[in-house]
Protein backbone atom coordinates (compact mmCIF):
# COMPACT_ATOMS: atom_id res chain seq x y z
CA UNK A 1 0.00 0.00 0.00
CA UNK A 2 1.01 3.29 -0.90
CA UNK A 3 1.79 6.16 1.33
CA UNK A 4 1.09 9.70 -0.37
CA UNK A 5 -2.33 8.55 -1.82
CA UNK A 6 -3.55 7.83 1.79
CA UNK A 7 -2.08 11.12 2.77
CA UNK A 8 -3.50 12.83 0.16
CA UNK A 9 -7.24 11.57 1.17
CA UNK A 10 -6.97 12.44 4.64
CA UNK A 11 -6.05 16.34 3.85
CA UNK A 12 -8.68 16.35 1.29
CA UNK A 13 -11.64 14.87 3.91
CA UNK A 14 -10.23 17.17 6.76
CA UNK A 15 -10.56 20.48 4.21
CA UNK A 16 -14.07 18.96 3.06
CA UNK A 17 -15.11 18.56 6.57
CA UNK A 18 -14.07 22.59 7.36
CA UNK A 19 -16.14 23.78 4.65
CA UNK A 20 -18.84 21.59 5.16
CA UNK A 21 -19.21 21.27 8.61
CA UNK A 22 -17.28 24.41 10.23
CA UNK A 23 -17.44 27.06 7.84
CA UNK A 24 -18.65 29.74 10.22
CA UNK A 25 -15.53 29.08 12.13
CA UNK A 26 -13.23 29.31 9.30
CA UNK A 27 -14.15 32.12 7.51
CA UNK A 28 -14.11 33.81 10.86
CA UNK A 29 -10.33 32.81 11.46
CA UNK A 30 -9.47 33.86 7.80
CA UNK A 31 -10.87 37.15 8.08
CA UNK A 32 -9.41 37.98 12.28
CA UNK A 33 -5.56 37.30 10.14
CA UNK A 34 -6.10 39.65 7.32
CA UNK A 35 -7.55 42.56 9.79
CA UNK A 36 -4.49 42.17 12.04
CA UNK A 37 -2.12 41.95 8.62
CA UNK A 38 -4.18 45.59 8.18
CA UNK A 39 -3.82 46.92 11.18
CA UNK A 40 0.35 46.02 11.56
CA UNK A 41 0.29 47.95 8.08
CA UNK A 42 -1.01 51.03 9.15
CA UNK A 43 0.89 51.17 12.46
CA UNK A 44 4.21 50.86 10.16
CA UNK A 45 2.94 53.72 7.92
CA UNK A 46 2.13 55.83 10.65
CA UNK A 47 5.69 54.74 12.43
CA UNK A 48 7.30 56.04 8.78
CA UNK A 49 5.28 59.06 9.18
CA UNK A 50 6.61 60.31 12.33
CA UNK A 51 10.23 59.58 11.53
CA UNK A 52 12.80 62.65 10.26
CA UNK A 53 13.68 62.01 7.09
CA UNK A 54 17.45 60.69 6.59
CA UNK A 55 19.99 63.55 4.83
CA UNK A 56 21.80 60.46 3.43
CA UNK A 57 18.52 58.92 1.50
CA UNK A 58 20.09 58.19 -2.00
CA UNK A 59 23.63 58.61 -1.27
CA UNK A 60 26.39 56.14 -1.90
CA UNK A 61 27.97 54.40 0.93
CA UNK A 62 31.58 54.11 1.53
CA UNK A 63 34.27 52.98 4.11
CA UNK A 64 36.96 55.21 4.92
CA UNK A 65 39.99 54.42 6.40
CA UNK A 66 41.63 57.47 9.08
CA UNK A 67 45.15 57.05 8.62
CA UNK A 68 48.21 59.28 9.64
CA UNK A 69 51.66 59.36 8.08
CA UNK A 70 54.18 57.49 10.18
CA UNK A 71 58.07 57.62 9.48
CA UNK A 72 59.40 54.43 6.76
CA UNK A 73 62.36 53.46 7.21
CA UNK A 74 63.42 53.00 3.78
CA UNK A 75 66.66 51.15 3.59
CA UNK A 76 67.81 49.07 0.82
CA UNK A 77 67.48 45.79 1.19
CA UNK A 78 69.16 43.13 -1.11
CA UNK A 79 71.17 39.88 -0.77
CA UNK A 80 74.91 39.06 -1.02
CA UNK A 81 77.59 37.32 0.60
CA UNK A 82 80.87 37.54 2.42
CA UNK A 83 83.92 37.91 1.23
CA UNK A 84 87.60 37.89 2.60
CA UNK A 85 89.00 41.89 2.67
CA UNK A 86 92.23 40.14 0.74
CA UNK A 87 93.23 36.39 -0.47
CA UNK A 88 96.54 35.92 -1.81
CA UNK A 89 98.39 32.39 -3.71
CA UNK A 90 101.45 32.58 -2.62
CA UNK A 91 103.87 30.71 -5.51
CA UNK A 92 107.01 29.82 -6.25
CA UNK A 93 109.21 32.42 -8.37
CA UNK A 94 112.47 29.88 -8.76
CA UNK A 95 113.20 26.10 -9.15
CA UNK A 96 114.10 23.86 -6.08
CA UNK A 97 112.72 21.64 -3.87
CA UNK A 98 110.89 22.29 -0.29
CA UNK A 99 113.46 21.65 2.13
CA UNK A 100 110.91 22.90 5.61
CA UNK A 101 108.32 21.13 7.33
CA UNK A 102 104.68 22.41 5.93
CA UNK A 103 101.99 24.03 8.08
CA UNK A 104 98.54 22.89 7.99
CA UNK A 105 95.40 24.88 6.72
CA UNK A 106 93.92 26.55 9.40
CA UNK A 107 96.52 28.05 11.20
CA UNK A 108 96.77 31.69 11.67
CA UNK A 109 100.62 33.29 10.41
CA UNK A 110 101.84 36.99 10.35
CA UNK A 111 103.26 38.86 7.39
CA UNK A 112 106.91 37.45 7.04
CA UNK A 113 106.32 34.40 8.54
CA UNK A 114 107.76 31.48 6.69
CA UNK A 115 105.80 29.06 4.46
CA UNK A 116 108.35 27.42 2.18
CA UNK A 117 112.47 27.44 2.45
CA UNK A 118 113.44 25.92 -0.49
CA UNK A 119 116.85 24.64 -1.42
CA UNK A 120 119.73 27.11 -1.62
CA UNK A 121 121.20 25.32 -4.16
CA UNK A 122 124.29 26.67 -5.99
CA UNK A 123 122.98 29.99 -5.57
CA UNK A 124 125.48 31.31 -2.62
CA UNK A 125 128.10 30.87 -4.65
CA UNK A 126 126.61 32.38 -7.66
CA UNK A 127 126.11 35.10 -5.49
CA UNK A 128 130.13 35.05 -4.22
CA UNK A 129 130.83 34.53 -7.92
CA UNK A 130 129.13 37.56 -8.89
CA UNK A 131 130.24 39.60 -6.63
CA UNK A 132 133.93 38.61 -7.20
CA UNK A 133 133.60 39.77 -10.85
CA UNK A 134 131.93 43.40 -9.50
CA UNK A 135 134.95 43.68 -7.38
CA UNK A 136 137.58 42.76 -10.40
CA UNK A 137 135.59 45.13 -12.50
CA UNK A 138 135.82 48.03 -9.97
CA UNK A 139 139.76 47.56 -9.77
CA UNK A 140 140.31 48.17 -13.39
CA UNK A 141 139.19 51.73 -12.46
CA UNK A 142 142.21 53.53 -11.58
CA UNK A 143 144.32 51.47 -13.91
CA UNK A 144 141.92 53.46 -17.12
CA UNK A 145 141.66 56.65 -15.40
CA UNK A 146 145.86 56.26 -15.51
CA UNK A 147 145.49 55.26 -19.28
CA UNK A 148 143.44 58.42 -19.79
CA UNK A 149 145.40 60.42 -17.64
CA UNK A 150 148.52 59.98 -19.49
CA UNK A 151 146.42 60.54 -22.94
CA UNK A 152 146.03 63.73 -22.07
CA UNK A 153 149.15 64.47 -21.16
CA UNK A 154 150.47 63.26 -24.66
CA UNK A 155 147.99 65.13 -26.19
CA UNK A 156 149.39 67.85 -24.43
CA UNK A 157 153.32 67.65 -25.15
CA UNK A 158 152.42 66.88 -29.15
CA UNK A 159 150.17 70.40 -29.08
CA UNK A 160 152.99 72.29 -27.29
CA UNK A 161 155.31 70.59 -30.13
CA UNK A 162 153.18 71.73 -32.94
CA UNK A 163 152.87 74.89 -32.09
CA UNK A 164 157.14 75.00 -31.45
CA UNK A 165 157.69 73.68 -35.37
CA UNK A 166 154.39 75.82 -36.58
CA UNK A 167 156.54 78.73 -35.31
CA UNK A 168 160.14 78.31 -36.49
CA UNK A 169 158.59 76.89 -39.78
CA UNK A 170 156.85 80.27 -40.75
CA UNK A 171 159.94 81.90 -39.27
CA UNK A 172 162.42 79.95 -42.02
CA UNK A 173 163.93 78.34 -39.16
CA UNK A 174 162.09 74.68 -39.54
CA UNK A 175 161.67 72.02 -41.86
CA UNK A 176 158.31 71.55 -43.38
CA UNK A 177 158.68 67.73 -42.53
CA UNK A 178 158.98 68.47 -38.95
CA UNK A 179 155.80 70.53 -38.78
CA UNK A 180 153.73 67.60 -39.91
CA UNK A 181 155.43 65.22 -38.00
CA UNK A 182 154.28 67.33 -35.03
CA UNK A 183 150.73 67.46 -36.51
CA UNK A 184 150.68 63.90 -36.83
CA UNK A 185 151.68 63.51 -33.44
CA UNK A 186 148.66 65.70 -32.13
CA UNK A 187 146.39 63.22 -34.12
CA UNK A 188 148.12 60.13 -32.41
CA UNK A 189 147.59 61.18 -29.31
CA UNK A 190 143.65 62.22 -30.01
CA UNK A 191 143.17 59.15 -30.49
CA UNK A 192 144.54 57.43 -27.98
CA UNK A 193 142.60 59.86 -25.72
CA UNK A 194 139.48 58.40 -27.14
CA UNK A 195 140.83 55.09 -26.78
CA UNK A 196 141.54 55.85 -23.10
CA UNK A 197 137.90 57.09 -22.90
CA UNK A 198 136.32 54.10 -24.45
CA UNK A 199 138.36 51.71 -21.73
CA UNK A 200 137.07 53.76 -18.71
CA UNK A 201 133.49 53.56 -20.47
CA UNK A 202 134.10 50.10 -20.83
CA UNK A 203 135.45 49.50 -17.26
CA UNK A 204 132.37 51.33 -16.11
CA UNK A 205 129.26 49.40 -18.05
CA UNK A 206 131.64 45.84 -16.32
CA UNK A 207 130.88 48.02 -13.09
CA UNK A 208 127.13 48.06 -13.80
CA UNK A 209 126.69 44.37 -15.75
CA UNK A 210 128.43 42.26 -12.37
CA UNK A 211 126.26 44.88 -10.46
CA UNK A 212 123.11 43.78 -12.04
CA UNK A 213 124.68 40.44 -11.72
CA UNK A 214 125.12 40.80 -7.76
CA UNK A 215 121.22 41.71 -7.66
CA UNK A 216 119.77 39.07 -9.79
CA UNK A 217 121.42 36.45 -7.87
CA UNK A 218 120.67 38.24 -4.51
CA UNK A 219 117.33 37.49 -5.94
CA UNK A 220 117.09 34.31 -6.80
CA UNK A 221 118.89 33.67 -3.39
CA UNK A 222 115.62 35.73 -2.11
CA UNK A 223 113.09 33.55 -3.43
CA UNK A 224 114.18 30.78 -1.52
CA UNK A 225 112.54 31.89 1.14
CA UNK A 226 108.77 32.63 0.66
CA UNK A 227 107.03 34.17 3.35
CA UNK A 228 103.43 34.89 4.03
CA UNK A 229 102.68 38.56 2.86
CA UNK A 230 99.94 39.62 5.66
CA UNK A 231 98.48 38.85 8.60
CA UNK A 232 95.70 35.88 8.05
CA UNK A 233 94.31 32.08 7.77
CA UNK A 234 96.02 29.73 5.93
CA UNK A 235 92.93 28.43 3.78
CA UNK A 236 95.21 24.91 2.45
CA UNK A 237 98.34 23.12 3.31
CA UNK A 238 102.08 24.59 2.63
CA UNK A 239 103.51 22.79 0.26
CA UNK A 240 104.67 19.32 1.21
CA UNK A 241 108.62 18.65 2.25
CA UNK A 242 110.49 17.31 -0.61
CA UNK A 243 107.74 18.64 -3.22
CA UNK A 244 109.58 20.17 -6.71
CA UNK A 245 108.85 23.72 -6.98
CA UNK A 246 108.72 25.58 -10.51
CA UNK A 247 107.99 29.35 -11.07
CA UNK A 248 104.41 29.59 -10.42
CA UNK A 249 104.29 26.59 -7.93
CA UNK A 250 101.34 26.94 -5.10
CA UNK A 251 103.10 27.03 -1.85
CA UNK A 252 100.00 28.05 0.22
CA UNK A 253 96.95 30.37 0.23
CA UNK A 254 96.45 33.14 2.24
CA UNK A 255 93.37 34.80 3.25
CA UNK A 256 92.58 38.12 5.44
CA UNK A 257 89.36 38.03 7.35
CA UNK A 258 89.91 40.74 10.12
CA UNK A 259 88.30 43.33 8.32
CA UNK A 260 85.59 41.17 6.25
CA UNK A 261 83.15 42.62 3.21
CA UNK A 262 79.65 42.21 2.21
CA UNK A 263 79.22 42.15 -0.86
CA UNK A 264 75.84 42.42 -2.51
CA UNK A 265 74.50 43.76 -5.81
CA UNK A 266 72.24 47.01 -5.71
CA UNK A 267 69.46 47.11 -8.65
CA UNK A 268 70.24 50.19 -10.63
CA UNK A 269 66.17 51.79 -9.33
CA UNK A 270 68.15 52.23 -6.06
CA UNK A 271 71.97 52.41 -6.52
CA UNK A 272 71.43 56.49 -6.15
CA UNK A 273 69.86 55.86 -2.46
CA UNK A 274 73.06 54.39 -1.60
CA UNK A 275 76.13 56.80 0.01
CA UNK A 276 79.92 55.64 0.52
CA UNK A 277 80.15 55.43 4.26
CA UNK A 278 76.85 54.76 4.91
CA UNK A 279 75.58 52.52 7.78
CA UNK A 280 74.74 48.81 7.03
CA UNK A 281 73.52 45.85 8.75
CA UNK A 282 73.53 42.42 7.80
CA UNK A 283 72.07 39.06 8.63
CA UNK A 284 73.78 36.03 8.14
CA UNK A 285 72.22 32.47 7.15
CA UNK A 286 73.29 31.49 10.40
CA UNK A 287 71.56 33.95 12.46
CA UNK A 288 74.70 36.28 13.17
CA UNK A 289 73.95 40.23 12.76
CA UNK A 290 76.57 42.45 11.98
CA UNK A 291 76.86 46.28 10.96
CA UNK A 292 79.52 48.17 9.11
CA UNK A 293 79.81 50.93 6.76
CA UNK A 294 79.82 50.99 2.47
CA UNK A 295 83.28 51.27 1.53
CA UNK A 296 82.54 50.89 -2.22
CA UNK A 297 79.91 51.19 -4.80
CA UNK A 298 80.28 50.53 -8.64
CA UNK A 299 79.89 53.31 -11.28
CA UNK A 300 79.60 50.53 -13.68
CA UNK A 301 76.76 47.94 -14.06
CA UNK A 302 77.02 44.54 -14.60
CA UNK A 303 76.14 43.77 -18.37
CA UNK A 304 73.72 40.99 -17.32
CA UNK A 305 72.19 41.72 -14.52
CA UNK A 306 72.47 45.81 -14.69
CA UNK A 307 73.28 46.04 -10.93
CA UNK A 308 75.69 47.27 -9.21
CA UNK A 309 78.29 46.08 -6.58
CA UNK A 310 78.62 47.19 -3.38
CA UNK A 311 80.57 46.44 -0.72
CA UNK A 312 80.39 46.82 3.45
CA UNK A 313 83.77 46.22 5.78
CA UNK A 314 82.51 44.53 8.51
CA UNK A 315 84.75 44.09 11.88
CA UNK A 316 85.86 40.38 12.76
CA UNK A 317 88.01 40.07 15.38
CA UNK A 318 86.96 37.11 16.82
CA UNK A 319 87.24 35.41 12.64
CA UNK A 320 83.15 34.46 13.26
CA UNK A 321 82.21 35.48 10.22
CA UNK A 322 83.64 32.97 7.61
CA UNK A 323 84.40 33.57 3.66
CA UNK A 324 81.06 32.94 1.49
CA UNK A 325 78.57 33.17 3.98
CA UNK A 326 74.75 33.73 2.57
CA UNK A 327 73.95 37.32 4.33
CA UNK A 328 70.75 39.70 4.50
CA UNK A 329 72.24 43.12 3.56
CA UNK A 330 69.86 46.38 4.98
CA UNK A 331 71.63 49.73 3.79
CA UNK A 332 70.63 52.69 5.90
CA UNK A 333 69.13 55.48 3.15
CA UNK A 334 66.96 58.47 3.77
CA UNK A 335 63.80 58.31 5.40
CA UNK A 336 60.32 59.34 3.94
CA UNK A 337 56.96 60.03 5.51
CA UNK A 338 54.53 57.54 4.55
CA UNK A 339 50.74 55.86 4.34
CA UNK A 340 50.06 52.41 5.29
CA UNK A 341 47.31 51.39 3.43
CA UNK A 342 45.76 48.16 1.94
CA UNK A 343 46.76 47.20 -1.11
CA UNK A 344 42.95 46.97 -2.70
CA UNK A 345 42.59 50.91 -2.09
CA UNK A 346 44.86 51.35 -5.20
CA UNK A 347 42.96 52.54 -7.88
CA UNK A 348 43.51 54.22 -11.45
CA UNK A 349 41.89 57.52 -12.61
CA UNK A 350 40.85 58.68 -16.20
CA UNK A 351 44.59 59.49 -17.00
CA UNK A 352 46.17 56.03 -15.84
CA UNK A 353 47.69 57.57 -12.62
CA UNK A 354 48.04 55.00 -9.77
CA UNK A 355 46.04 56.53 -6.75
CA UNK A 356 43.83 56.56 -3.59
CA UNK A 357 40.33 58.05 -3.64
CA UNK A 358 39.96 59.91 -0.48
CA UNK A 359 36.84 61.36 1.43
CA UNK A 360 37.22 65.29 1.31
CA UNK A 361 35.38 68.17 2.90
CA UNK A 362 31.66 67.97 3.01
CA UNK A 363 32.08 64.12 2.37
CA UNK A 364 33.21 64.67 -1.54
CA UNK A 365 35.23 62.53 -2.87
CA UNK A 366 38.79 63.02 -4.96
CA UNK A 367 41.45 61.40 -6.13
CA UNK A 368 44.99 61.88 -5.14
CA UNK A 369 48.14 59.95 -7.29
CA UNK A 370 50.53 58.49 -4.80
CA UNK A 371 54.29 56.57 -5.20
CA UNK A 372 54.43 53.33 -4.22
CA UNK A 373 57.74 53.13 -1.67
CA UNK A 374 57.25 49.33 -1.15
CA UNK A 375 55.07 46.41 0.26
CA UNK A 376 55.25 44.37 2.06
CA UNK A 377 52.46 41.56 4.19
CA UNK A 378 50.71 44.70 5.77
CA UNK A 379 49.34 46.20 2.86
CA UNK A 380 51.64 49.35 0.97
CA UNK A 381 53.84 52.33 1.73
CA UNK A 382 52.47 54.95 -0.11
CA UNK A 383 54.08 58.74 -0.32
CA UNK A 384 52.54 61.82 -2.02
CA UNK A 385 49.33 61.88 0.68
CA UNK A 386 48.66 64.60 3.25
CA UNK A 387 49.88 64.09 6.69
CA UNK A 388 46.50 62.58 7.83
CA UNK A 389 43.90 61.56 5.31
CA UNK A 390 40.48 59.50 4.99
CA UNK A 391 40.75 56.94 2.45
CA UNK A 392 38.36 54.76 0.70
CA UNK A 393 38.90 50.93 0.98
CA UNK A 394 35.50 49.71 -0.07
CA UNK A 395 33.47 51.18 -2.67
CA UNK A 396 36.42 53.17 -4.14
CA UNK A 397 35.63 51.50 -7.48
CA UNK A 398 31.70 53.21 -7.29
CA UNK A 399 32.77 56.59 -7.53
CA UNK A 400 34.38 59.28 -8.38
CA UNK A 401 36.32 62.46 -8.18
CA UNK A 402 33.21 65.07 -6.91
CA UNK A 403 30.72 62.52 -6.03
CA UNK A 404 29.23 63.28 -2.21
CA UNK A 405 29.40 59.77 -0.37
CA UNK A 406 27.96 58.41 2.88
CA UNK A 407 31.57 57.43 4.34
CA UNK A 408 31.43 55.22 7.56
CA UNK A 409 35.06 55.37 9.38
CA UNK A 410 37.64 52.87 11.12
CA UNK A 411 40.77 53.53 12.31
CA UNK A 412 44.13 52.35 10.69
CA UNK A 413 44.36 49.54 13.16
CA UNK A 414 41.39 47.69 12.34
Amino acid sequence: MRLIPIVTAVLVTIALYLLVFERDAFLAFAKGDAAAQTTAESAQAESTDATPKDDTAGLIGVVALQSTARELDSAVVLRGQTKAIREVAVLAETTSTVVSEPLRKGAFVKAGDLLCQLDVGTRQADLLEARARRSEAKSRVPESQARLDEAKARLEEALINNNAAQRLSEGGYGSETRRVSTEAGVRTAEAGIKTAESGLEATRAGIEAATAAVAAAERELDRITITAPFDGLLESDAAELGSLMQPGSLCATVIQLDPIKLVGYVPETEVNRVQLGAEAGAQLAAGLQVAGQVTFLSRSADETTRTFEVEISVPNPDLKIRDGQTATIAISAEGAKAHLLPQSSLTLNNQGELGVRVVGDGNVVDFVAVELLRDDAKGVWLAGLPETVNVIVVGQEFVTAGVEVAPTYREAAQ
